[in-house]
């Protein structure tokens, strides 16, 4: 007789467990106040006009002066005004800190640019990526020619760093997507492509012996 007790407590026990352990949800959840429960997604580093004039005031920028966890390489220029462009004049004299990469690492530098830039820039840097595709793609005007350009290939390296930070004309800003580190990567592939395409000359000096016979 006295084992019943035992079973039956047992009994409610593996139930209560069962039952307890079950994610089947017979009604839906419902909160409170949403707004807070589920925050709105803001871009990084992008404006937002109704944060601005809002009592929030945040505009998605970091605090002047302050360098996130883990950075390396902080660029020293912020982005120009309206209708300035000192910053992107000055970035002019920005060199890339980092070394020239190895094989191995310029492989990394190229995946780099292949995820964030050959979109639009193309896999052989001449501007021909799936967004133009020869004028057919879904965008119309067609993005700039990395190589065979001669205009972005004499541009520094710091100002092509500005660009890819702050956006430039029609391109957007890569800030927020990749770290300083990876922009410096990035412009290295640029280069290295940029270096294979210039066509080499002969610097042989003339013939003394032949130019004195004619």
């Amino acid at each position: 007789m006295k084992k019943l007790p035992i079973l039956s407590l047992l009994l409610v026990v593996v139930t209560g467990s069962i039952v307890s352990c079950s994610d089947v949800k017979r009604e839906p959840s419902r909160n409170y106040m949403p707004d807070m429960w589920q925050s709105r997604a803001y871009e990084t580093y992008a404006p937002h006009k109704n944060l601005e004039d809002s009592q929030i005031h945040y505009t998605n920028m970091p605090v002047s002066g302050t360098i996130k966890r883990g950075e390396i390489f902080p660029f020293p220029l912020k982005r120009d005004g309206v209708g300035d462009s000192s910053n992107y004049i000055g970035s002019k004299q920005i060199v890339n800190p980092l070394p020239m990469p190895d094989t191995l690492r310029l492989k990394e530098s190229e995946r780099l640019y292949l995820i964030h830039c050959g979109i639009c820039h193309g896999t052989k840097l001449d501007g021909n990526g799936p967004l133009y595709k020869d004028g057919s793609g879904p965008y119309a005007a067609k993005p700039a020619t990395l190589v065979g350009d001669a205009k972005y290939e004499n541009m520094p390296e710091g100002q092509m760093f500005y660009s890819i930070t702050y956006g430039k004309n029609l391109m957007g800003p890569y800030g927020s997507q990749l770290s300083t580190t990876q922009r410096w990567q990035i412009i290295h592939y640029i280069k290295s492509k940029q270096a294979k395409s210039v066509p080499k000359t002969d610097t042989a000096a003339p013939d003394s012996t032949a130019t004195a016979a004619k």
